[in-house]
């Protein structure tokens, strides 16, 4: 693994981590505090979670001009999958054990998942170009600047 691999993945699990705080604070309070079922609690603590953390990782972790409908459209065919498996797979185990918990499972799978897709799917051949953007975006204001003096 390269030190720019690193840092990606370092940089992943950190906003993963914060939506992940998002995520579970949404779900108990939603689930534990309201009593709203377990699916309807989940799916909105996951929507508000994936916005969050999609929105750090384009910009900061994978440094993407990709565009940005086009990247959320791919990020959702993935939940598309992930959101009906892990609903089913969570409402089953939560008659079994606490809804939390069920929770803090389906984040862990989703963790992986979704960088294993987000990196090699989603941001795959724009990682980077934000950066590359920015550099062009400098030039062409310096350009300016020289042809104004």
């Amino acid at each position: 693994m390269s030190k720019k691999e690193y840092w990606q993945a370092l940089k992943f699990v950190l906003f993963s981590i914060s939506a992940g705080v998002i995520e579970l604070v949404s779900s108990v309070i939603l689930y534990d505090a309201l009593h709203i079922d377990y699916w309807v609690s989940y799916i909105i603590a996951l929507v508000l979670s994936v916005l969050w953390n999609f929105t750090f990782n384009r910009k900061y972790t994978f440094k993407s001009a990709k565009n940005i409908p086009y990247a959320m459209f791919l990020t959702f065919c993935f939940y598309l999958v992930f959101t009906p498996a892990s609903t089913l797979w969570g409402h089953a185990l939560e008659s079994i054990i606490d809804g939390t918990l069920v929770t803090i499972i389906s984040m862990l799978i989703n963790f992986v998942t979704e960088f294993i897709y987000q990196r090699y799917v989603v941001f795959a051949d724009s990682i980077d170009t934000a950066v590359d953007q920015e550099e062009e975006n400098m030039k062409k204001i310096l350009k300016i600047c020289k042809h104004n003096i």
